[in-house]
């Protein structure tokens, strides 16, 4: 808006300078390229990573299987888990040793973490794995992967917007740095005995 007040402003001025409307021009085209173009490198941005993170969603889901495995017994806790004092419920969880069959039909044994506050010897919990029965990360969900895209198209914008106002500030710096050095020649021609002619001095 001080844009369109600054070109309104200069527009019959007398005391208007070129840099005065340029400025006021920098200014309005920042504002617009903010308003318009920003917001429309979110939404393709945010498109673009919504198709590539629903595709990973859908390639995950077909390669990891939700199994049953069977608590064989209950580990030591890693020094590097949590206290199981200070998690909450839901995120109770224990380092066991279980079997459990793959996908593919092997039997496969290991140390997994269960989610179960108390397991014991034949407890039953489920697990991720791959097609050869080997333990995976839980598939990416539909909703995180849209909230992902979301956020990578904000962030797209937000970085377009700051990219135009780091443009239109440097493009500013560099008109008043000129026009200092332009005062400064005038001056220089003006002499020390400005403002005294005719002093003889």
């Amino acid at each position: 808006m001080r844009a369109i007040g600054g070109l309104w402003r200069w527009r019959h001025n007398p005391l208007r300078r070129a840099t005065d409307l340029a400025e006021a021009w920098v200014a309005l085209a920042a504002l617009l390229l903010i308003l318009l173009a920003a917001p429309l490198i979110g939404v393709l941005v945010g498109g673009a990573a919504q198709g590539a993170l629903q595709q990973a969603v859908r390639d995950q889901r077909e390669a990891r299987h939700l199994v049953t495995a069977t608590v064989v017994k209950k580990l030591a806790r890693s020094p590097l888990e949590p206290d199981p004092e200070s998690a909450a419920p839901r995120e109770a969880r224990s380092r066991v040793e279980a079997d459990w069959r793959g996908p593919d039909g092997t039997e496969q044994h290991g140390k997994v973490m269960a989610s179960l506050k108390s397991p014991h010897p034949g407890d039953h919990f489920t697990l991720w794995t791959d097609e050869q029965g080997r333990i995976a990360a839980q598939p990416l969900d539909t909703a995180t992967a849209t909230t992902h895209a979301v956020l990578a198209g904000f962030g797209a914008a937000a970085l377009s917007a700051g990219f135009v106002e780091g443009g239109r500030r440097l493009i500013l710096w560099r008109m008043v740095r000129r026009r200092y050095a332009r005062w400064d020649h005038a001056w220089d021609r003006a002499g020390p005995d400005w403002g005294r002619t005719g002093t003889g001095s």
